[in-house]
């Protein structure tokens, strides 16, 4: 049963019961501490009687302890990985900290920390005079971090804004010395190199513990007042190159069909040539064998020749001639087919009658002389040569 239950003797059980058998509450809270504080003082050599008033030197000892073992907690901190840690002894640089569980001594040490791998942007923008004289709207952004924190946070007063100011002047400097197309249109990975040169150069002397990454060239445009007539001249600019591109793929459709065209009249004149010289040869070839036949028999051969070319020629146009029996001679003319070959729109000019007896007479003697050649020809050389 509990102590305190109903119908129990319950004094024997209560634990607020002293020896003696009164009913005395609980503990006296100032005897307890004066008892703790009495062990502890008779380790520093305080009163272990316990009858002294008050706290006296344990109670000062004990508030000495734990505000030391506080004081020691307090100075536990932490550095992140991407950080370093600027730790000042009395407000002098005294060393950095690297990252992991760290301790300082609190109220003595004070520990700045740096982010070293973070990337930090800053920009700058303007109106900006131009070599040319033309006034041109730039603006222009950098990214840069920290690679030495004592020299970030104490070599000047505020590295970003000395970062900040040097890039307005570079960038000013830059676009001084160019000219106006440059800056707003084909020049621009130029002025964005310079500009990262002459930061660099501006920002090296004053060791600022930074390092610029990248620049990049945001936006750069005229002013409003003069944006169109701007326009037009980047819309000509683009149809300039555009038609060099038209050009130049024009170009190169058009030389290879011309270098063919060459290659083939190149190959057709040397056939041709070829051709000449076999036909010259062959010419030689039978004139040197008929050279010994002319030798032998002249007039037979040279009237043979003159048959042969009249053969030849005769037989290339489109007149025909008509031997009739009785002594007439007819000389027809087709017309119809030489207007069939000279086309519809041609007018072929038609022969007069005198010109028409005229030719026909020359015929009539030609071909009475020829008949009579051919006949002394045949009967002299016939019985003269013994053939």
């Amino acid at each position: 049963m509990a102590w305190n239950e109903p119908g129990n003797n319950g004094n024997d059980k209560d634990p607020w019961n002293k020896k003696g058998g009164r009913d005395q509450g609980p503990p006296d809270l100032d005897e307890v501490f004066r008892k703790f504080s009495g062990k502890f003082g008779g380790l520093f050599g305080g009163n272990k009687s316990g009858n002294g008033g008050g706290l006296g030197g344990a109670g000062l000892s004990f508030v000495l302890i734990i505000a030391a073992i506080v004081w020691a907690l307090s100075g536990i901190y932490t550095v992140k990985e991407a950080e370093r840690g600027i730790v000042l002894h009395f407000g002098q640089f005294d060393r950095i900290a690297d990252p992991g569980l760290r301790w300082k001594m609190t109220f003595i040490e004070t520990v700045i920390p740096v982010d070293i791998e973070a990337v930090r942007s800053l920009s700058t923008s303007g109106f900006m005079l131009t070599e040319d004289e033309n006034v041109v709207s730039v603006e222009f952004q950098v990214q840069y971090r920290v690679i030495d924190p004592f020299l970030y946070k104490f070599s000047v007063t505020n590295a970003d804004s000395s970062l900040e100011e040097a890039l307005e002047s570079a960038l000013r400097y830059v676009v001084g010395h160019s000219k106006m197309d440059q800056v707003l249109t084909n020049g621009r990975e130029v002025v964005r190199q310079n500009t990262w040169d002459e930061l660099n150069k501006i920002v090296e002397p004053y060791n600022l513990g930074l390092i610029v990454t990248d620049v990049n060239f945001k936006d750069s445009r005229p002013p409003a007042e003069v944006k169109d007539a701007f326009d037009d001249a980047i819309a000509a600019q683009e149809d300039e190159q555009r038609f060099i591109r038209e050009a130049e793929a024009y170009a190169r459709e058009i030389e290879p069909r011309a270098r063919g065209q060459v290659t083939r009249m190149t190959q057709e004149a040397e056939g041709y040539g070829e051709r000449i010289i076999l036909e010259a040869q062959g010419e030689v070839a039978r004139f040197e064998k008929l050279l010994p036949e002319y030798q032998a028999a002249k007039k037979v051969t040279r009237e043979r020749l003159y048959i042969d070319a009249m053969e030849e020629v005769l037989g290339n146009s489109s007149k025909v001639l008509v031997d009739v029996k009785g002594g007439n001679n007819m000389m027809y003319l087709p017309l119809d087919k030489i207007m069939d070959k000279q086309g519809n729109a041609t007018r072929v000019a038609l022969p007069s009658s005198s010109d028409i007896n005229d030719l026909r007479n020359k015929v009539n003697t030609s071909r009475n002389s020829t008949v009579n050649s051919s006949s002394d020809r045949f009967g002299a050389d016939r019985f003269n040569d013994g053939r």
